[in-house]
């Protein structure tokens, strides 16, 4: 039986007081790579927000890395967020520093201490994005598809349980989109868990999986065929 990472219940999802998204009912195994699709407005973001803690989960039952989404308070928000690796459509990344500072930073405010692992697993993640050369750059003097690439290696520094993609393609070009796509793949096949929001269906035809679409307040599971 494959472990359930995340799941979701009859859950309502709000942005205060405005009802986005009702009577959710996901559920997400270790290893699987899904796709959250859905115009712009119809609650992919506010969902993601959910997941990582920006929102509360206000009504039916949610859990995400074995935390209770219902009950989840301010002080475990941080522990939370250690299991997971979150990657931005706009990188996020740190402009007075360079890459391997910008990671570093990361490292230590999770509580890495010990010079050696931290710059063995700067190295580990930067390798994994094909980025190893470019840890002395700053963000300014590297491409949008190199931004991105930091910005995956970033989110898998403390080998999160769930990677949450958030348009990570959004600001690509579609030849930049595909190799970023490439790197979440084979990120995949390693055994990371991936959900991934984009409003890109070329990148959905290109790499077919298991595709959630938000429409009309609800989220429901879609055949690749009927997009």
């Amino acid at each position: 039986m494959s472990e359930i990472v995340l799941e979701l219940k009859n859950a309502a999802i709000y942005q205060r007081e405005s009802l986005i998204l009702s009577e959710v009912d996901v559920s997400i195994y270790k290893g699987d790579f899904v796709y959250l699709i859905g115009k712009t407005g119809t609650g992919k973001s506010s969902f993601m927000k959910t997941l990582y803690g920006d929102l509360p989960l206000t009504e039916g039952e949610g859990t995400i890395v074995d935390y209770n989404l219902r009950t989840l308070k301010e002080k475990d928000i941080p522990f939370l967020r250690r299991k997971l690796g979150v990657v931005f459509q706009d990188f996020k990344l740190l402009n007075d520093r360079n890459v391997r500072d910008n990671l570093m930073f990361v490292l230590k405010a999770t509580g890495w201490k010990e010079k050696q692992s931290i710059d063995k697993r700067i190295d580990d993640v930067l390798d994994k994005v094909g980025m190893k050369t470019k840890g002395f750059k700053f963000p300014y003097q590297l491409s949008g598809g190199e931004q991105q690439r930091i910005a995956i290696a970033r989110a898998l520094l403390n080998d999160p349980e769930l990677i949450l993609a958030d348009e990570p393609t959004g600001n690509l070009d579609p030849q930049t989109s595909v190799e970023v796509m490439e790197v979440l793949q084979e990120i995949s096949k390693n055994g990371n868990t991936i959900l991934m929001a984009t409003h890109d269906y070329a990148l959905l035809l290109k790499y077919p999986s298991k595709t959630l679409k938000c429409d009309g307040e609800r989220v429901f599971e879609v055949v690749q065929k009927s997009l």
